[in-house]
């Protein structure tokens, strides 16, 4: 018989030792001397001493016991407790030798033995070979299965154990619709529930409460709650099934209908449930409702996780609000979650969304190793609050700490660049994108199509555009917008009819874009025939945007009428933007009846943009109504509305440079104004003459 290998480093702090086991002078048919080592080896057994264990049973062999069924599954169970998978198989080789390996107690050891150790392809042999017709064993292997993951594997196990004849039991349906649900295995899933029904076994609420879970899992939203609905017994587990089987559909209004429900009849829901619906109300947009939830979820004393923690501060994000922030983040603090990178990443989001880019930073600095979540928190939040500069900053600063930015980071660098037309960092990113090979990346293309056309620069937005493969509609729509906003509405609608011909199907956006190139070009035909298309060709459903497309290329074009019967006959209510532009039109084209009646509609809506009241004001003053002009100044005198100055800006040595009108406060404001006034000249001997008519302020003096 081979020695067993001692692992003494298994062994806890014993309060006896081998000092204690009886002396070897015993002759071996003692049975005193037997009974004490077969009790030593249970003692230690009990207390997780492996190594002493083995010790007791090696004297016990030595005295010639050639095996003890209690002995060697006490030792098996120790085995199955620490993970001994060598000691394990050593004593599965000495039943073996003994022939006692197939006994239904040692078949139930040994599973278990190798399925904690993993070793999962040994416990299905010892399932298989031993021809058990107890169920114990095989529901061990495929709970083990599951529980590791092997879904496959686990239903596997349960093909053979009904091809053995094996009745499975209350204990066997959980495991095997769980792998059921997992692999998305609905026909074996519908015959197992066929087997529940006809095996005679009693009513069970965890077979039921997985039944619920595997059919949601399939996608059978409606099976799992018929199921749901027809038990005689249910319990929070039930509700929580029933609650992620909606979520995983996105049928939010029916998780929180049965999430009130269950509140209402005195179920306590766990924080998995808590956090599901929450986090749905954050999908939804709802994020006031959000906070109140993670709010509610304190008061009623279930404890949070940093699921919630995220969750609410998600909801903070998205508000910009920064004291429950805070809040949230406070609490993390005295409840040691804040230790966790998800919920850094997300406190980080958090500040920036928020404007507290101090808080941010701070956060950002004192993480000692920052991944590369880490990094793209703080450069979107950077980003989405078109800092351009500090994102670029932070950019160079990863790139320079050997972390290779993702698609990720590169997009939020990309989209900030693309809406600052900054033309300089978005030409050394193009550079990046080149020289680091991401040209699998359509979206960084897209945004480099974006970040050019917003730049002014066509040309070199075709040129990009040219070279991606395999473009999208975004690609397209991206090329369109620029060519409309250049004025090349020929161009554009013939980059649009290229896209149909590739089998790229327009969306509605697309449409804006290319209704928008006809009317700043004055295709009124050609912009028609688009939107007569929309929906007969291209299936696509009429919104505010297309109406207010077609609106403004009527009203560019003079046919102000057919404008306001738009109007009148669209299935909208028109919007302030809609009236403001029939009002630009009418007063360029000095139509005053169409333009009163838009301004007096306007007007009654009661705007909190200025420039919709200068912009009436200047139709009135264009036409000399200066009794209406007056009464609009006045309406905003009441209304504390003021027209901001006019800015602009200019790029220079990697700085922006603002300008806004008549301010003075520029450190080289002398020689810029100096400048001004150069071209003013040069303007003037070159013929061109300004137009007073819609300066307010001249004419109200």
């Amino acid at each position: 018989m081979p020695q067993f290998p001692l692992r003494s480093q298994i062994s806890l702090t014993a309060r006896s030792s081998l000092s204690t086991l009886p002396s070897l002078n015993y002759p071996p048919w003692e049975p005193t001397l037997v009974a004490s080592l077969l009790s030593s080896i249970k003692s230690f057994t009990n207390q997780g001493q492996l190594a002493e264990a083995f010790k007791a049973f090696s004297l016990l062999l030595h005295h010639g016991v050639t095996y003890s069924l209690p002995a060697v599954s006490s030792i098996l169970h120790t085995c199955a407790s620490f993970k001994c998978l060598p000691q394990g198989k050593q004593l599965h080789a000495h039943s073996v030798c003994c022939g006692i390996h197939q006994h239904p107690l040692l078949v139930k050891r040994l599973v278990a033995m190798y399925s904690s150790c993993g070793s999962f392809p040994d416990a299905h042999l010892v399932v298989e070979s031993s021809r058990t017709r107890d169920v114990f064993p095989w529901n061990v292997l495929i709970s083990a299965y599951v529980k590791s993951g092997f879904f496959k594997e686990a239903l596997g196990a349960y093909r053979s154990m009904v091809e053995f004849g094996v009745a499975a039991d209350n204990f066997s349906y959980p495991s095997v619709l769980k792998a059921c649900g997992e692999m998305g295995d609905l026909d074996l899933g519908r015959k197992v529930h066929g087997k529940i029904g006809t095996s005679g076994l009693e009513w069970n609420i965890f077979v039921h409460n997985a039944l619920i879970t595997m059919y949601a899992r399939c996608g059978e939203i409606g099976v799992a709650r018929q199921v749901f609905d027809e038990m005689p017994e249910r319990d929070v587990v039930s509700g929580n099934a029933m609650i992620e089987g909606y979520a995983q559909e996105g049928m939010w209004e029916q998780a929180f209908h049965l999430f009130e429900t269950m509140q209402l009849d005195g179920w306590l829901a766990n924080a998995v449930t808590w956090n599901t619906i929450a986090g749905g109300n954050v999908q939804m947009r709802k994020f006031e409702e959000a906070l109140k939830l993670i709010s509610q979820m304190r008061a009623s004393g279930v404890n949070f996780d940093s699921v919630s923690l995220v969750v609410g501060l998600t909801a903070c994000s998205h508000l910009g609000s920064l004291r429950p922030g805070k809040e949230i983040h406070g609490f993390a603090v005295r409840s040691f979650w804040d230790v966790t990178e998800t919920f850094k990443n997300a406190l980080i989001t958090m500040y920036t969304r928020c404007k507290d880019f101090k808080g941010a930073r701070l956060l950002f600095e004192k993480i000692t190793e920052k991944s590369l979540i880490s990094w793209n928190a703080i450069i979107a939040g950077y980003a989405h609050s078109d800092c351009a500069e500090d994102a670029s900053c932070l950019f160079r600063k990863m790139v320079f700490s050997n972390i290779k930015p993702n698609y990720v980071t590169l997009a939020s660098i990309l989209s900030v660049i693309s809406r600052v037309a900054n033309l300089q960092h978005g030409k050394e990113l193009h550079c990046y994108l080149i020289k680091n090979s991401y040209d699998d990346y359509l979206l960084l293309w897209n945004s480099l199509v974006n970040m050019y056309r917003n730049s002014g620069r066509i040309s070199d937005a075709r040129r990009v555009f040219d070279l991606i493969p395999k473009k999208d509609e975004i690609s397209y729509t991206a090329l369109i917008a620029g060519y409309g906003m250049q004025g090349k509405g020929e161009e554009a609608i013939k980059l649009f009819d290229e896209m149909v011909r590739c089998n790229i199907k327009p969306d509605h956006i697309t449409m804006v874009v290319v209704l928008s190139a006809c009317s700043h070009s004055g295709l009124v035909k050609e912009g028609r025939a688009l939107f007569d298309k929309m929906i007969k060709d291209y299936k696509i459903k009429l919104r505010m945007e297309h109406y207010a497309c077609i609106v403004d290329l009527l009203g560019r074009a003079g046919l102000l009428q057919e404008a306001e019967e738009i109007i009148t006959q669209m299935p909208f209510k028109p919007s302030s933007a809609m009236w403001a532009t029939l009002i630009g039109a009418c007063r360029i084209h000095g139509n005053m009846e169409i333009g009163g009646w838009a301004a007096e509609n306007l007007l009654d809506m009661k705007p909190e943009n200025p420039g919709y009241y200068v912009l009436i004001a200047n139709m009135y003053a264009a036409a000399e109504r200066w009794d209406k002009l007056a009464e609009v100044r006045v309406l905003m005198r009441n209304r504390g509305l003021k027209k901001p100055p006019g800015c602009t800006w200019i790029e220079l040595d990697n700085r922006f440079h603002p300008f806004l009108v008549g301010d003075r406060t520029n450190a080289q404001a002398q020689e810029i104004y100096s400048m001004l006034e150069g071209l003013t000249i040069q303007m003037k001997d070159a013929g061109y003459v300004a137009n007073w008519d819609f300066d307010l302020e001249a004419l109200t003096k």
